[in-house]
């Protein structure tokens, strides 16, 4: 069969690609927005794709559209295949359909930290020999590739709140049907198409409804958006997790929880019904990574890997691309790209460089605003407190941005800057940086290749 992809370039679609190639489907497609680490691996698997939304550019053979959830009525590719009475499907309803039937589903969930953990899952099932298919928005660095099918009945899917296309607005993650399911925590997001908290809390209820009484519920010990959630129902066990840090014992409820051996996270003690089981001893640093740990080893449990085993492979995990990756080091200055587009995810990443390099050195954060509910500005109020841990930031504003990032960063000051050229924006960290510095590139998206860039300009500032 001949798939076609619209929107292929998304971390989510570029994975079915990858699945339905290794399949045995033709597969082809076409997207706008073209950049790493997507592009690459698409091209790595030699499947074809074109810029722009040229109806031209479908493939005559064509039998099925896979139309991705960034494509709107108006399109000229999509009203093309209406037109034409093509038959069409959403991403989530093909991966439901042609991958996930007949298999153990893991589902990791939530506003935060969903590549990170799914990775974590797919890794400890993978050295415990269980050979894991998986489909993640991002790359995890021990595989290389951020889908493939596994040979076994475990599939791993980061299970994402956002809808499912312009055809189907439930969250793609109704259509996985999990046996284990993480539900990481959950914070108001995707304010382009969810009005309030409430409206994903009950989006977050129907995934509940879908996880089976002999499956499993995995949660951190304390999230009041998760816990109403499950008081609209909940016919699942569930398990806790939590880090003991500052004064805060292992709560009652917390059947699994860490003690830091390193302020950073990256040593700590791992307790199963407050009995110590074991140590983790890995490249990962924060606080989130720790708690994102815990949720892996819960789901790896239940799905048959012993203790032992999943605490040496999560001992293996090596991390996700775009995730506090370093890019590169030019006389002595440290260049990071990360995901990070929420305040939360800003603060918390900021925090784990911070416990990972200690007071030396200079933190320099640098941040585009480029998902739809940051552009829009629903965080925008948050952002001085989330990025005050730097030593200085700066924001990038797009001429799209619909407030004022002056006003916003007025509270840190002298400690806060804004660029409107990515150009000016290079030359002005170049300006700045000095030996000892780390500069923390944060973006959802390809920020005009700004790292290779600004380490190219780095290098050219030298004697």
């Amino acid at each position: 069969m001949h798939l076609h992809i619209l929107g292929i370039c998304g971390t989510f679609m570029g994975g079915l690609a990858l699945l339905a190639r290794q399949l045995g489907h033709r597969v082809s497609g076409q997207d706008a927005n073209v950049y790493p680490p997507m592009s690459d691996q698409l091209a790595a698997h030699d499947i074809a794709l074109t810029s722009g939304w040229d109806p031209a550019d479908i493939p005559e053979t064509t039998e099925v559209v896979v139309v991705g959830n960034a494509l709107s009525r108006g399109n000229p590719a999509l009203e093309w295949v209406l037109a034409r009475g093509l038959r069409y499907t959403s991403g989530p309803q093909w991966l439901a359909e042609a991958v996930l039937p007949q298999r153990w589903v893991v589902a990791v969930a939530g506003t935060h930290g969903k590549s990170s953990t799914a990775s974590m899952v797919a890794t400890i099932l993978e050295e415990a020999g269980l050979a894991p298919g998986f489909l993640i928005g991002a790359v995890p660095a021990n595989f290389g590739v951020s889908a493939r099918l596994g040979e076994t009945p475990f599939f791993v899917v980061e299970a994402d709140e956002y809808d499912s296309a312009f055809c189907d607005k439930r969250s793609k993650f109704v259509h996985y049907h999990p046996r284990s399911c993480i539900l990481n925590n959950l914070e108001f997001d995707h304010g382009d198409i969810f009005p309030d908290l409430a409206a994903i809390q009950r989006q977050f209820h129907h995934l509940v409804r879908t996880v089976p009484n002999n499956g499993l519920l995995i949660l951190p010990h304390a999230d009041a958006a998760l816990d109403a959630v499950l008081s609209q129902g909940c016919w699942t066990p569930q398990q806790r997790f939590g880090v003991v840090a500052g004064e805060r014992a292992a709560a009652a409820g917390d059947h699994w929880s860490a003690r830091l051996q390193v302020a950073d996270g990256s040593r700590f003690e791992v307790l199963l019904n407050h009995q110590p089981v074991g140590e983790v001893v890995w490249q990962q640093v924060g606080l989130h990574s720790v708690n994102n740990g815990l949720a892996a080893l819960a789901a790896a449990r239940h799905c048959g890997v012993p203790v032992a085993h999943a605490l040496a492979g999560l001992s293996r995990f090596t991390g996700v691309k775009r995730r506090l990756e370093v890019r590169g080091v030019v006389a002595g200055v440290t260049v990071y790209d990360d995901f990070a587009h929420h305040p939360t995810a800003i603060a918390t990443t900021l925090d784990g460089l911070r416990r990972q390099i200690g007071t030396a050195g200079r933190i320099i954060a640098v941040l585009e605003p480029r998902s739809n509910t940051m552009r829009l500005g629903h965080h925008r109020g948050q952002l001085a407190a989330a990025l005050a841990a730097a030593d200085f930031s700066w924001l990038y504003t797009p001429p799209n941005l619909d407030w004022d990032g002056v006003a916003e960063l007025a509270p840190l000051a002298e400690r806060g800057g804004v660029q409107d050229s990515v150009h000016a924006l290079i030359a002005a960290l170049v300006a700045q940086a000095q030996a000892g510095d780390h500069l923390l590139i944060m973006s959802n998206g390809g920020f005009e290749q700004i790292h290779q860039r600004l380490l190219e300009a780095l290098a050219a500032a030298q004697p």
